[in-house]
């Protein structure tokens, strides 16, 4: 509820400088926020009444751990999220409960050896099906089936992710090699560890000596 408020928020601001803008470019970057800030308003699950709310809380007891690991596959109608949990076949039905909008999906798994477990996928890439999806309880794991709208391929889960892979792709689509390949070893170097660090200086020392030799074209 509180993210949600802020999502509000965000858009009234939106809209204020909205209606001051004068230059197209400015006004054509905000609308593009606007209708961002409007579409993850609208995929946000719905709030539960108080005191469900509060019931659920007082149910859950001990404390909860926010899943992170999963696999994915998918076939022509349905996206399928396998999510590991030892044990979890033996808890009642009830225990096990997963919240679809038409663009995110909510797992709760109540009481797991006295934890509980959450996953939550907000913006998934395209719209899915409500009423067409459901969750399956494996031995130890929990199968949360997306019923895909239209009968599509997805690239990625989330609208996030595509985003990144974009940005990702661009980085390193240029017309010079050269240029592509800096930029990747650019990005090995930042995110890399010090042994990571150490290998592509130790690669780029020996080849500026190699060029100062002769040994190499200057402009490789």
């Amino acid at each position: 509820l509180l993210f949600l408020n802020q999502l509000q928020k965000d858009l009234e601001e939106v809209k204020e400088l909205l209606a001051k803008a004068t230059r197209k470019r400015v006004c054509d970057v905000l609308m593009s926020e606007k209708h961002k800030l409007e579409l993850e308003i609208k995929n946000q699950p719905p709030p539960k009444p108080k005191d469900v709310a509060e019931e659920e809380k007082s149910s859950l007891g001990g404390y909860t751990v926010k899943i992170n690991n999963y696999a994915w596959d998918q076939s022509d109608k349905f996206i399928k999220i396998y999510i590991s949990l030892s044990g979890v076949q033996k808890l009642p039905a009830e225990n096990v409960q997963v919240n679809f909008t038409e663009r995110s999906f909510h797992l709760l798994v109540k009481n797991l050896n006295g934890k509980n477990y959450t996953m939550t996928f907000n913006n998934l890439l395209k719209p899915i099906s409500v009423e067409g999806s459901s969750r399956k309880v494996k031995v130890d794991t929990v199968l949360v089936m997306c019923k895909k709208k239209h009968e599509e391929k997805w690239e990625c889960l989330t609208q996030v992710e595509k985003e990144s892979k974009e940005k990702e792709k661009a980085a390193y689509d240029t017309s010079d090699p050269s240029e592509g390949l800096m930029n990747l070893l650019k990005k090995m170097y930042a995110e890399g560890d010090d042994e990571m660090k150490r290998t592509i200086n130790k690669a780029w020392v020996e080849s500026r000596e190699k060029q100062t030799k002769g040994d190499i074209p200057m402009d490789i």
